[in-house]
């Protein structure tokens, strides 16, 4: 099999990949620094190592040999992602290549893998780094988004499924690590530049956007002295947003009674509205990552990373929407279904639904992401054999959005219509009308039963500062020949999250109710995927802006809890013990230690107080707590007979509440007839999810070409978060300063019913994973030269249930199972590489799971999600050294080739809730290394 020449960026994650390694031996370099002079010599060692003459990379072979090199030499459970696997598979973010890791599944937002789950639990309990480094989030929450994070700029991945004490900022059920390059791995200088051009297959028409286009540049380069090393790289993309969608109301509703809805017989399940939306718009994302690396003397390695990311978002979603419910803005039309059809699960399916008056909406949205982050690590190597590590960063993510929609329909009214509906739980539910909408001059804007419009205008600051300090020692001689290493560190973090959300009506002005002018039309948009035909479209902000008034406030009674502040302090402390010894006869690797984390977290909030005067019911409200975590850790390592490996991992875990869940803000009140106060939101007296976790894994590896892996883990979960209604709360201090009107007549209590996320019983999660990585001519002979297969399968069960009141709308009143749970992943690659041509082609696969997502009203809330079944592939070329052509790629890529659906239900399959569509992509590109 012919070698192929590599591009920058193949090298680039090769070599990072390499300090992966490096890292994750981190008790063998601790080792040997143990005596004096040592230092020195292990630095040479290293250089030595990092020498690409000395490394042979064959393509997606190359980079899968590097991962199993990772994973063989860790002494924690852990997958790891090549150079080649981020830099070849057709990956918008990082994201995608993360979900094709063993026991890692993605959720698609917006038809892109977003956030993911690791091990069955949801993204809440995996924490994400970047070159060690805890990161910010531009969610409301602590989980990464991770199409912030351009693959190309990504050195390389490391997943840890057990973590150890020296792992600051771990996760319960992972901790996922992205690396970037070390500009002294290089031998010379190199540029790189490649560029894509991308096609949805959704945006079939010109006006409608279907076309996108990706490029990046990279710059390596050094001093002649190689004592200076500097990177830089930038990545662009322009991604089209595509996107049909058909929408129910939730929820579903039980029609206990005859005549409730007329012709819907009694003991049906109903839903009151359906919708049918097309969205077009585009996502502009800019990356631009550097690095700075001196080693100013054998004694001091000083690197300096920085990171800056901005992300715009723009996208208009035209709808037609119906009320099923008979409510038509004041008058009652009279609704009846005739020829109502329900199924054998009392779901009513369809029917002709007579006098009701359709709305024709225009939404629009543009959101503004950056996130930009900086690190400085300085490295010092003594005589006596410690090495001492400084470490300080920042991050900061900030996140302007504005959400605008307005409403029209036929007028004057009531201009009613009759629709054939049919409702689809595995297509798009079918809604004919009667009337034609697509003629602009019969659609006016105007107060419909939603009103004639809404705003939102959401803003989230994340900034998080940290400091750490770690030092290695030789192993003290008391402590014998077992461990090769002590090491000792202390981490300290400070963070500050703030979100606030001013909204309002979008009212039509002094004019009354008026068409939309032409020149701000856009034509039209065809819904005919769901039986409707055309319909108009429009510049939302130039209607708000010539025809409607648009006050965004912070200060009604509804409005106070959506703005908050969570501030978290965290200090760390820590001491490892390298293991390096034999067992009988058996060697043995691994690490023991302890992790001691202190948190002081806290909110500052407001309340609405309406017991005081007109203009002062507005009041500050702070809360919050303290608490330690004792983390002990162990991981064993056995290397046995064959090329064989046993793990072993026993580990206390935590993950910290979500910061939307820790805010101070709540919708409270007293009840002046009881005298009971009430109140819902946040607690910021929240413990943290708690687990011991127990690991083991087989691994049988054929030296770096290929290895097969079962293992299995079990996390006893002593605590978990959920939203809780509880008696008895203690309202003191909320009710400070409140006074009783007058005519009141009871004592007002000081304990009453909140409904808010509290920790309650936990449970345990299991699974098991099995994994095989095999070219085939290592089974088959050389016949299979170039052919192989990665497959992995994931198999998981919890004893967890959860009874969540916000969610019940969704997801029934009953308990359900932990959020983000698959019971079943699978991931399937096959590829082909030689002579420069190289296919591979990928298969990710999930079971039904609950997943968390923002609803109407961008509220967080749970909804049964399909399990998906995602296929991607990819075809290159690379020209070979002899060519004139040399240094040259040519790919051709296709994602979502299936073009699977999106769907949610309420409870069961037959009840659907949301079917989206986000098309196929197809990517052309070329890349060129000189």
């Amino acid at each position: 099999m012919a070698q192929l020449k590599r591009n920058l960026l193949s090298v680039a994650l090769a070599t990072a990949t390499m300090m992966l390694a490096l890292q994750v031996q981190a008790q063998e370099a601790a080792q040997a620094a143990a005596t004096p002079g040592a230092a020195a010599k292990a630095k040479k060692k290293a250089d030595d190592a990092k020498n690409l003459d000395a490394v042979v990379v064959t393509g997606i072979r190359g980079g899968i040999e590097r991962a199993i090199d990772i994973k063989k030499q860790s002494t924690s459970i852990v997958e790891a992602i090549s150079a080649e696997d981020i830099g070849k598979l057709p990956d918008v973010s990082i994201a995608e290549s993360i979900a094709r890791l063993p026991g890692v599944a993605a959720q698609r937002v917006a038809g892109r893998a977003q956030v993911l789950s690791v091990r069955g639990l949801s993204p809440d309990f995996a924490t994400t780094l970047l070159n060690g480094r805890e990161l910010v989030s531009t969610g409301d929450n602590r989980s990464v988004e991770f199409d912030q994070y351009p693959s190309e700029l990504m050195a390389g991945v490391t997943v840890y499924k057990t973590p150890d004490a020296a792992l600051v900022g771990q996760g319960l059920s992972g901790t996922m690590d992205m690396r970037t390059v070390r500009p002294l791995d290089y031998d010379k200088p190199v540029v790189a530049l490649s560029g894509r051009w991308q096609r949805n297959s959704l945006g079939s028409a010109a006006n409608e956007g279907g076309t996108g286009n990706r490029f990046n540049a990279s710059y390596i380069g050094q001093s002649a002295d190689r004592t200076i090393g500097y990177s830089i790289g930038y990545s662009h993309s322009d991604t089209p947003i595509q996107e049909n969608q058909v929408g129910l109301y939730e929820p579903w509703e039980l029609m206990k009674e005859a005549g409730w809805r007329p012709g819907v017989p009694a003991g049906t399940y109903y839903s009151n509205g359906i919708k049918a939306l097309r969205r077009t718009g585009y996502t502009k994302r800019d990356g631009v990552m550097g690095t700075l690396e001196v080693r100013a003397s054998d004694a001091w390695i000083s690197t300096l990373d920085v990171f800056h990311s901005q992300a715009k978002q723009e996208n208009t979603a035209n709808q037609f929407e119906v009320n099923l419910s008979g409510w038509n803005g004041g008058y009652d039309p009279g609704l009846n279904i005739g020829g109502a059809t329900v199924n054998g699960n009392n779901t009513f399916t369809g029917g002709t639904v007579q006098n009701v008056y359709p709305l024709v909406r225009g939404m629009y949205n543009h959101r503004k992401d950056t996130i930009e982050a900086a690190g400085w690590r300085n490295e010092f190597f003594f005589a006596n054999g410690i090495k001492l590590t400084a470490d300080a960063s920042w991050s900061r993510a900030k996140r302007d959005e504005l959400n605008l929609e307005n409403n029209a329909q036929i007028a004057p009214p009531p201009a009613l219509d009759s629709l054939n509906l049919s409702i689809s739980q595995s297509g798009f539910s079918q809604m004919v009308p009667t009337r034609d909408y697509s003629d602009a001059s019969k659609l006016f804007l105007r107060n419909t039963i939603y009103g004639s419009g809404y705003g939102k205008v959401p803003k989230v600051d994340d900034e998080l500062k940290s400091f750490r300090l770690d030092a290695d020692f030789p192993v003290p001689a008391a402590l014998g020949n077992a461990f090769s290493a002590l090491r000792v560190g202390v981490n300290y973090s400070d963070r500050s999250k703030q979100k606030w959300q001013p909204e309002g009506n979008i009212n039509v002005g002094a004019q009354g109710d008026t068409t939309i002018s032409s020149d701000l039309q856009y034509g039209l948009v065809d819904l005919g995927f769901a039986g409707i035909g055309m319909i108009p479209s429009w510049n939302v902000p130039g209607a708000v802006a010539k025809y409607m008034t648009f006050n965004p406030v912070d200060n009604q009674p509804w409005l106070i809890p959506k703005a908050w502040t969570v501030n978290e302090k965290i200090s760390t402390g820590f001491v490892q013990a390298n293991i390096d010894t034999v067992w009988g006869s058996v060697p043995v690797r691994g690490n023991i230690g302890v992790q001691i984390q202190h948190t002081d977290q806290s909110s500052d909030s407001r309340v609405w107080d309406n017991s005081q005067p007109a203009g002062h019911e507005i009041r500050p409200y702070s809360n919050g707590k303290t608490y330690t975590d004792v983390l002990p850790s162990l991981n064993l390592a056995f290397s046995l007979a064959d090329d064989q490996t046993l793990r072993v991992a026993l580990a206390r875990q935590v993950a910290r509440a979500r910061v939307d869940q820790l805010r101070a803000s709540v919708d409270f009140g007293v009840d002046t007839t009881t005298g009971k106060p009430g109140a819902g939101g946040g607690n910021p007296l929240l413990d943290p999810w708690r687990a011991n976790a127990f690991d083991i894994s087989w691994e049988k590896y054929f030296g770096s070409k290929a290895y097969i892996s079962a293992a299995y883990f079990y996390k006893q979960l002593t605590s978990y978060i959920y939203t809780q209604n509880r008696d008895g709360y203690d309202f003191t201090a909320l009710l400070q300063g409140w006074v009783p009107p007058a005519g009141m007549t009871v004592p007002v209590q000081t304990t009453g019913t909140m409904s808010a996320p509290f920790n309650g019983k936990g449970g345990k999660l299991q699974g098991i994973e099995l994994t095989a990585s095999l070219p085939l001519d290592l089974v088959f002979g050389n016949a299979w030269q170039g052919f192989g297969v990665v497959a992995s399968a994931s198999f998981n069960d919890s004893s967890i249930k959860i009874l969540d009141p916000d969610s019940a709308n969704s997801v029934g009143n009953g308990p359900i199972a932990l959020p983000g749970l698959s019971k079943r992943v699978y991931n399937f690659t096959a590829y082909y590489e030689r002579d420069g041509f190289e296919f591979r082609i990928n298969n990710r696969r999930r079971s039904d799971f609950i997943g968390e997502i923002g609803n109407f009203d961008g509220n967080r809330t749970l909804r049964y999600v399909v399990g998906e079944n995602i296929t991607d592939a990819q075809v290159s070329y690379t020209f070979s050294d002899s060519s004139a052509f040399k240094g040259l790629s040519l790919l051709l890529q296709a994602s979502n080739l299936g073009d699977e659906a999106y769907r949610t239900y309420a409870g069961s399959k037959d009840r659907p809730l949301e079917y989206i569509k986000w098309g196929r992509t197809l990517l052309l590109g070329a890349s060129y290394k000189f």
